[in-house]
């Protein structure tokens, strides 16, 4: 069986596409630091689609979690087919105020792990000759982020990581996609420390767009037309609006 295997795929929107791969037949394998979530996650996919979840308890947020991960995988004889990079974490506070050690795990989690997952499965990919890559920044990625500057540059990276990869990659038949989504309906913003904006899309309603095209091999998909529009703003212009609606929530 093919296995896609999903970071952060108990809530939001890794959870919305790991229904989406299930209902097309895709083992599901979910990762996660939380056993209850894991648990949850897993019994709801099986209960809607009658098949069996694998779930692997690890701690993305932590040096050496990538390999940690990999080495189960492999220990366990899975083919990962499709690997999508969907855990993450934002911060929200001047730079100086941010604890050092907060702004160290997102910065393993969103980038560290993410590059060291991709390159990991990437040989095996490689060796196959086939293989997906599916990994998910952000709208904020398309500019700076003042008063969540290290969350948007995360995400700056991952999107220019991902499309340097992605040409590298075409050559061995393997395809790297990047999801953009903007502001959505989960518990990001909680953990965030802010409230979900108004004009959010929900989990559902981007993970649906984001498969159809991750299906079509798109280079970068941001889903919401509205999104599609404001990520092509001036910069500084979209600078000034982060920096006001973040400032809001900085004590």
């Amino acid at each position: 069986m093919k296995y896609v295997l999903i970071t952060g795929g108990t809530g939001g929107i890794g959870f919305e596409l790991a229904k989406n791969f299930a209902r097309d037949g895709y083992g599901i394998v979910i990762v996660s630091s939380n056993s209850e979530r894991l648990q949850m996650a897993r019994q709801k996919l099986e209960d809607e689609f009658e098949i069996t979840v694998l779930t692997y308890k690890q701690d993305m947020g932590k040096i050496e979690a990538a390999i940690q991960l990999y080495s189960r995988i492999k220990e366990d004889d899975l083919n990962i087919s499709i690997l999508v990079n969907n855990a993450g974490i934002g911060l929200v506070g001047t730079t100086d105020n941010i604890d050092f050690q907060r702004d160290e795990r997102l910065m393993i989690l969103n980038v560290i792990n993410l590059v060291e997952l991709c390159k990991l499965f990437i040989s095996d990919m490689y060796k196959h000759g086939s293989g997906k890559i599916l990994n998910i920044s952000s709208t904020g990625a398309f500019q700076p982020g003042p008063y969540t500057s290290t969350y948007f540059a995360s995400k700056a990276f991952v999107l220019s990581y991902s499309r340097a990869i992605r040409y590298e990659a075409k050559e061995k038949g393997v395809q790297v996609c990047t999801l953009c989504p903007g502001a959505t309906k989960t518990n990001f913003f909680a953990q965030e420390g802010t409230e979900t904006p108004q004009s959010a899309m929900t989990a559902e309603d981007v993970a649906r767009y984001a498969y159809k095209q991750f299906m079509k091999n798109k280079d970068v998909t941001v889903p919401g037309f509205l999104n599609r529009i404001i990520i092509k703003f001036p910069l500084k212009l979209k600078m000034r609006a982060v920096a006001k609606m973040k400032k809001e929530n900085v004590v």
